[in-house]
């Protein structure tokens, strides 16, 4: 009885908040909270192992990326039980990584952007141990290559601003620049960013000469949102003054300005974003992450608001209606890949190998919209 009471109730506040403004504060918290707590009812033990095609930790990047987005649900709604599940996570892990705190792996060190927001609400040295020993380990080695894979950017990126803010040391930052510009610009043959059409090949294994079979290059969706989420949170880590912000903000506008004409009319973007014909469905991780990135760009000033109002207005409505379920999970999630055949095809009730890192891109891109004036 108490379940079908819990049912009702989530089917009441589903359709209430669908038939509201796709804006309204309300709503869009209560959408949140839908997805978030499907998560946190399915996943009681914040450190059980996950098992797919093999048993992982869970303190890997894809729940890393959605406790990012659990601390963002967080600043807005501060519950203690969010609090909790974080903390839980982090003690679970002893505030460490898997592979330890030497590893170079941005997927591994992902972990560390809540271990950082956690410290800030309650400062003990001993949360940030391994941390510490990571990062300075990366600023104080001259390698800048690690980041060959464009995920890397979202996953190690604002690690450094975090502890650039924390110890008010522009070494993090400059490290944070010169990883990233490596990334943007050596990697491959001539950087993984492609200015001439504002967006970035996945990895070297995709830049010119590979094609799309319509004969354009490969823009994988979630890729690219990776990237636009990463500038996004490192802007609002950083201080204003802070060197290089000048770079972010550019690359922040040229995605932005790209990504307006390949939307598709539902909302959605594709999962391969230049050739609707090759797995070209529609993919909420890459929907919520570009909501997220150009949401945070009329926030801040950065992008016109009549322009780009209208594309998230469309995206956030696609997601809501079309991914999120009243029981709280979410439909047209693109399972772990790297390219956009990867866990295809997609559906509304297909349940990908992972569910947590959608979620985060979803917490991500709601809490940038709760905070729109």
């Amino acid at each position: 009885m108490k379940k079908l009471v819990l049912l009702f109730t989530s089917f009441l506040l589903y359709n209430s908040v669908s038939a509201q403004n796709p804006f309204d504060k309300k709503a869009v918290l209560a959408q949140m909270e839908l997805a978030n707590k499907y998560f946190m009812d399915k996943w009681p033990d914040t450190g059980k192992t996950i098992i797919t095609n093999k048993e992982r930790p869970s303190n890997i990047w894809t729940r890393g990326v959605y406790y990012e987005g659990l601390m963002a649900l967080h600043e807005i709604y501060p519950k203690d039980v969010y609090y909790k599940y974080a903390y839980d996570w982090a003690e679970s892990h002893k505030w460490g990584f898997n592979g330890g705190n030497t590893t170079r792996n941005a997927d591994n060190y992902c972990a560390a952007q809540t271990y950082i927001d956690l410290y800030n609400l309650s400062p003990d040295p001993d949360k940030l141990k391994n941390t510490r020993a990571n990062i300075n380990m990366l600023v104080n080695t001259p390698q800048n290559d690690d980041w060959s894979w464009i995920d890397a950017i979202q996953m190690g990126m604002p690690v450094f601003a975090k502890m650039g803010v924390l110890d008010n040391d522009n070494r993090y930052y400059e490290k944070m620049y010169e990883m990233y510009m490596y990334s943007r610009n050596k990697h491959g043959d001539n950087g993984l960013f492609n200015p001439k059409d504002g967006l970035w090949w996945r990895d070297a294994d995709f830049d010119p000469p590979y094609k799309e079979p319509n004969g354009e290059d490969c823009y994988w969706s979630r890729g690219n949102g990776w990237v636009i989420g990463a500038l996004a949170k490192v802007l609002t880590i950083i201080p204003e003054n802070a060197p290089h912000r000048d770079q972010y903000v550019k690359d922040l506008k040229a995605m932005a300005k790209a990504l307006v004409p390949i939307q598709r009319a539902d909302g959605f973007w594709n999962a391969s974003l230049h050739d609707p014909n090759n797995y070209g469905e529609k993919e909420a991780s890459g929907t919520a992450l570009f909501v997220y990135g150009i949401a945070y760009g009329i926030n801040n000033g950065i992008l016109d608001k009549k322009t780009y109002l209208p594309v998230i207005e469309k995206a956030w409505k696609a997601l809501t209606t079309e991914s999120l379920h009243k029981n709280g999970f979410l439909g047209y999630l693109q399972s772990t890949g790297k390219e956009p055949k990867d866990g295809m095809p997609l559906s509304y009730d297909k349940i990908p190998d992972f569910e947590d890192y959608g979620l985060g891109c979803f917490l991500l891109a709601g809490s940038e919209l709760y905070k729109m004036k």
